[in-house]
């Protein structure tokens, strides 16, 4: 166990460390006008971040043999959906944070107006980024971009946002808590596993129904551990605001199960997570370790 630890360890620096430049490739250069705003889409997207949804992308071009460049598009396109979500999140006609990785938030680092523009550049660059032609299977390169900003809109992430926005101060059963979060953060974690796949071949209908099976398990599993560490790490360990739901009044897997119970969810989605993906072997290691981390994290 502490071997193959290890081993996952240094693969997720690796991945991380290439998506790190990957990113900076693709985003705009501090040199191109408006300078100021390319200066606020670098800030808001570099040097921060676990980069799960690349490490997903990654994990799951594995499985398929996926082309490392191809794979390394696909998670900067992903990521920059996530970054452009968090600018847009922390804003005070959001939720109103001042604190992101660690460090000042856009707006707060600049202001409102520029967080505004860069999380609108930032999701129009995404799929620049993933429309470039290298040469590659056109149709599927289509269904890419279709899953991506299917994941994206209102019946996806965008739709999870809204609904958390009027749920605020709000009673939502477990199903309605479940449905928001598979919106506001599953659909991007499933847009993450799918394209990776993707990169690497078109998926069978049974390859499709166990990776969607993984990513909703992860998707749900994400948010919970979010929720557990929100009632539990502080600021400092988390890199934002602790305990903001609370304050906010917002309803959470703790606020309506209960810090233990929601505990035992995490466990038991990791546990479907690995099993969605038993029908791979070996190949989906990378997918089962990546769960692990999802649960087992602390920040």
């Amino acid at each position: 166990m502490t071997t193959r630890m290890t081993t996952f360890a240094i693969w997720m620096k690796t991945v991380q460390e290439d998506m790190e430049q990957a990113l900076a490739a693709h985003l705009p250069s501090l040199n191109e006008v408006p300078a100021r705003l390319h200066e606020a889409m670098r800030y808001a997207t570099l040097d921060g971040g676990k980069r799960v949804r690349p490490l997903l992308v990654f994990a799951a071009g594995d499985l398929f043999g996926a082309d490392a460049q191809t794979l390394a598009r696909a998670g900067a396109a992903v990521e920059m959906i996530h970054a452009y979500s968090l600018v847009h999140d922390d804003m005070p006609c959001m939720d109103d944070d001042a604190l992101r990785r660690g460090k000042p938030t856009v707006h707060v680092k600049y202001d409102e107006a520029t967080a505004l523009l860069v999380g609108d550049a930032l999701q129009a660059q995404a799929f620049l980024i993933l429309s470039e032609d290298v040469g590659g299977d056109a149709k599927r390169q289509v269904a890419m971009l279709r899953l991506l900003a299917h994941a994206a809109g209102s019946v996806g992430m965008c739709g999870g946002q809204a609904i958390d926005l009027a749920s605020v101060g709000k009673a939502l059963s477990l199903p309605e808590l479940e449905q928001m979060h598979r919106l506001k953060t599953g659909a991007l974690l499933r847009a993450a596993v799918m394209l990776g796949a993707w990169c690497g071949k078109t998926l069978t209908d049974g390859e499709i129904k166990a990776l969607d099976q993984y990513a909703a398990a992860i998707g749900l599993a994400f948010q919970v551990v979010d929720d557990i560490l929100d009632a539990t790490a502080d600021s400092a360990a988390l890199g934002k605001t602790a305990g903001k739901d609370a304050a906010d009044n917002k309803p959470t897997y703790v606020s309506i199960l209960g810090l233990e119970a929601s505990k035992v969810l995490a466990e038991k989605l990791r546990s479907d997570a690995h099993r969605a993906v038993e029908q791979f072997g070996n190949q989906a290691q990378r997918l089962r370790d990546l769960a692990d981390f999802v649960v087992q994290r602390k920040a």
